[in-house]
């Protein structure tokens, strides 16, 4: 459905956004509850058209900065051309560590990695894994047991960290690094830098990208507290508090966090800034703690992503893992000495396995030896031991191999073979290791390229980004990819996308919905992530209602569902009623915190179960709804909105609304007097639009009805429900009527103030053009 976006260099200085937007017809709810139904009424593929969306003014310079599980990056724009920056120690990367000392001295970068070894307690390195998990996933479960810092529990059961007795979130870590970061630009620039561009990894979920706060600096742990409370209430199931995630990081650190981008998209931005042909790319992006994979087009200065995969929990920290385990097997088996039980020698051998990990990417062995490493009863004990590269290659080929099924799967959704990419790039420090780039070899079929350096391109490209947003880049248009589906819950439960995975964001789509229940006055919007035929099978990300619907027959109301995924990739859901204008709205602030076993699964799940998934899907619609439908239908296409709806149904209305069994009194006593209380409110709210002789007539039908009620103990079940109905049927079609006069009123409102504008707008260009 989504065409390719093609734009000339001479007109992309004047758009630093791009949205779709497709409309269609279609209906919800269901006569026994709030629902929604899936049959398009009008054409299925709608109508497809762009829209553009100049950027706001940025004032002062726009730092890009790659914030790393491992290592920290940043770059600034010098003209149209990106420089990386040197931190206070010389390096132009900087150790995502940060410490806390004795005496409360909080310290970042290599001053923090030099004294882990002396105080690994208080030292947290690796944080970034941890945006957006929870303490009981299984992969925290076990990083539990290895890190020598403490992993607890916070209170809304995300993984947080305890250093000298007090806790902090992943956010509040990664905002710390932030602050090096700008501390290191604004040493370079020689001013105060409030602007940045922040990279994430192009598969983290909704709940680690998602940014929606108002933290300007740096403020206590209760006060962050009491904002994810206030944030994270009604959109969140079973969450009290929201994760605080990349761009609260980066409000906490004082940065005005412009956009976040995908690390993947940002390295294309820094292998083809200078680049004028046009081709098809691969960026296998295998860092410190995640991995990603995405595949982009390159044409006239557009950078298109077509589709991206990955692992969230797949990086160098799992390499040196898986050698930091080995150090200590190989050290127990000779010397009968456990060193997992002290911190201090843990520390040690963390360092010893990635100094090993990096030497052997240019050699082919190495030694480790670190000299008392620990004491017992016989005296010190020393470990030193030969490393091949051929051992470790044979120790981590587990992990290397878990890289190639989501680059299939990504070629996959690209709709491209491997004969068709012209580049593939390596971005992160493990793509330094030889058999990482023999694999991919393997896996696309040619040598891949090393036009750009793995630790700073992803810098480089969020500098550029940085660039196109301040305007000094002109010629570049970046557009990025939503990972999974989205879309709403519809009547029997089916998952209907409106949004299709690996669709280009930012993106805009609005279907109209009509109710399927006689009267019904609200509805309920449930959205939904995921790939599978049925809601429940997917994830919730949300829901609300829009209530105040003027009651009508089925089919009648318009209500209009949007959803908008800005630049960022955070999704905002709204409903509104064409008659009234009343409307609702969310933001989709977090999916809760998927992890990466149920985004992969999401996926692997919709391929295994596509089947049985449709065959629910049709058991769920029944004969009688499938006439409504198509009636429905018929309604609306032919454009006969005069004639009631309801009169074509006369025949399987009572079908449908008849009781399995028998009702007993009580119900149809109940029934009626709400049927009666809903009649008079709309009456009194929609008096304005209903003629003075029907609104009699109709208060006439509530007085027999009230008759019939009054003599409730000789009636019968069925008596009661004949009243009631006759009443029901009669409002509807008197509501039909001020449902369609609102709609008109709204639409020639609309259309006159257009005119207005219009008319301004021709006198002020008039005026303009006599001035001159």
């Amino acid at each position: 459905m989504w065409s390719t976006v093609s734009a000339a260099r001479s007109s992309l200085k004047h758009f630093a956004r791009l949205a779709r937007h497709t409309s269609s017809t279609r209906t919800f709810g269901s006569a026994s509850k709030l629902g929604l139904i899936t049959e398009d009424l009008a054409s299925k593929n709608g109508l497809l058209r762009s829209r553009f969306y100049s950027s706001e003014a940025v004032r002062g310079a726009v730092c890009g900065i790659d914030l790393g599980t491992t290592n920290s990056c940043v770059a600034v724009m010098e003209g149209k051309t990106p420089k990386v920056l040197e931190n206070a120690e010389g390096s132009r990367t900087t150790p995502s560590v940060v410490a806390f000392t004795a005496d409360g001295e909080r310290l970042v970068g290599t001053p923090a990695k030099r004294q882990a070894v002396t105080n690994p307690e208080n030292t947290l390195y690796a944080t970034k894994r941890y945006i957006g998990r929870r303490f009981d996933d299984s992969e925290i479960k076990k990083d539990v047991k290895n890190m020598s810092f403490k992993i607890v529990k916070a209170s809304n059961g995300d993984a947080w960290f305890e250093a000298n007795g007090q806790m902090y979130s992943p956010s509040q870590v990664g905002a710390f690094v932030l602050m090096k970061m700008k501390e290191t630009a604004e040493n370079y620039l020689g001013t105060t830098v409030k602007n940045a561009v922040i990279t994430v990894p192009a598969y983290f979920n909704d709940s680690q990208r998602q940014f929606k706060s108002s933290v300007d600096a740096l403020g206590s742990n209760l006060d962050l507290l009491k904002l994810g409370a206030q944030r994270g209430v009604g959109i969140v199931p079973n969450s009290t508090i929201t994760i605080l995630a990349t761009k609260d990081a980066g409000q906490i650190a004082g940065l005005n966090v412009l956009r976040v981008i995908n690390e993947p998209t940002a390295a294309a931005l820094a292998y083809g800034m200078d680049k004028s042909e046009d081709k098809v790319i691969a960026v296998y992006d295998l860092g410190g703690g995640t991995f990603d994979i995405s595949i982009l087009e390159i044409q006239k200065g557009v950078f298109e992503v077509k589709a991206t995969n990955g692992d969230t929990y797949l990086g160098g920290e799992d390499f040196d893992n898986t050698l930091l385990k080995y150090l200590i097997t190989e050290f127990k088996r000779e010397s009968g000495v456990d060193l997992s039980k002290d911190n201090m020698a843990l520390q040690r051998l963390r360092e010893a396995a990635e100094k090993a990990k990096i030497e052997l990417s240019a050699s082919v062995q190495t030694d480790i030896n670190l000299p008392y490493i620990t004491v017992d009863s016989s005296g010190p004990k020393h470990l030193a031991m030969k490393l091949t590269r051929a051992k470790f290659e044979s120790l981590v080929n587990d992990l290397i191999q878990r890289t190639v099924e989501p680059c299939k799967k990504c070629l996959r959704d690209a709709d491209i073979g491997k004969s068709d990419i012209g580049d593939i790039l390596l971005v992160g420090g493990m793509t330094r290791m030889p058999k990482v780039q023999s694999t991919v070899q393997e896996i696309f079929g040619r040598t891949p390229s090393k036009a750009v350096n793995p630790d700073e391109a992803v810098a480089v490209g969020a500098a550029i980004q940085g660039g196109v947003l301040s305007g000094d880049v002109k010629d570049v248009l970046l557009l990025d990819v939503t990972p999974l589906s989205l879309g709403i819950e519809t009547l029997g439960g089916v998952f209907t996308k409106l949004i299709t995975r690996n669709t280009t964001i930012p993106t805009k789509k609005s279907q109209v919905f009509s109710t399927a229940a006689d009267g019904q006055t609200q509805v309920e919007i449930k959205v939904h992530q995921g790939e599978r035929e049925m809601a429940a099978d997917n994830k919730m990300l949300g829901q609300f209602q829009l209530v105040g619907i003027p009651p009508a027959p089925r089919g009648v109301p318009q209500i209009e569902v949007t959803f908008d995924i800005d630049a960022n990739g955070i999704v905002n859901v709204s409903a509104r009623d064409k008659g009234t204008g009343r409307e609702q709205q969310i933001v989709i602030q977090s999916s809760g915190g998927l992890s990466k076993d149920e985004i992969e699964n999401m996926v692997r799940e919709a391929e295994k179960f596509a089947d049985s998934d449709r065959q629910r899907k049709v058991r769920r619609k029944s004969f009688l709804s499938f006439l409504a439908i198509q009636t429905f239908r018929d309604v609306f296409i032919s454009g006969d909105l005069g004639k009631s709806p309801c009169e074509n149904c006369k025949y399987w209305i009572p079908v449908i609304t008849e009781p399995q069994d028998a009702a007993d009194l009580t119900e149809a006593v109940n029934q009626a007097e709400g049927i009666i209380h809903d009649t008079e409110t709309k009456m009194e709210e929609f008096k304005d639009q209903l003629p003075t002789d029907e609104t009699d007539q109709l208060k006439e039908e509530i007085a027999k009805v009230r008759e019939v009620l009054a003599r409730k103990d000789s009636e019968t079940a069925e008596s009661i429900r004949q009243a009631y109905s006759e009443l029901q049927q009669k409002s509807l079609k008197l509501f039909e009527m001020a449902y369609k006069k609102m709609a008109s009123e709204r639409e020639s409102g609309s259309s006159s103030s257009s005119s207005s504008e219009q008319t301004e707008n021709a006198e002020e260009d008039q005026k303009k053009k006599e001035e001159n």
